[in-house]
C-alpha cells in the first residue's frame, strides 16, 4: 500500500469546491484511494472519491491527511491528488 500526505490548502478547507474537484478526480482512477486525518487510523480512512465523506473530515487550510492506494499506477494517483490538496481553489 502506498500512502502520502498532503496538507490542505484552500483557504475554507476541503469543503464545497475544492472537495468537488478533488472527489472527481479521485473517482475518475482506476483504483480506490482513501482519505483519513493525519494520526487516524487506517481503518477509519474513507473513501476519497465520496464527496460526503470529504465534507465530513472537517479538514482545514493547514491540516494534514494520508491518502492511501495499492495498485498498479498507486504512486502517479497519489501524487496527482496531493497536487489537488496542496492547491488553494478558493484564490
Amino acid at each position: 500500500m502506498i500512502e502520502r500526505n498532503a496538507t490542505i490548502a484552500s483557504r475554507v478547507g476541503l469543503h464545497a469546491r475544492p472537495a468537488a474537484i478533488f472527489a472527481e478526480a479521485a473517482g475518475d482512477l482506476p483504483l480506490e484511494v482513501t482519505i483519513a486525518r493525519l494520526g487516524e487510523p487506517a481503518d477509519d480512512a474513507m473513501d476519497a472519491s465520496s464527496i460526503l465523506a470529504l465534507m465530513g473530515l472537517g479538514a482545514a487550510q493547514g491540516d494534514i491527511v494520508v491518502l492511501r492506494a495499492e495498485g498498479d499506477g498507486a504512486e502517479e494517483a497519489l501524487e496527482t491528488l496531493v497536487r489537488i490538496l496542496e492547491t488553494d481553489h478558493d484564490a
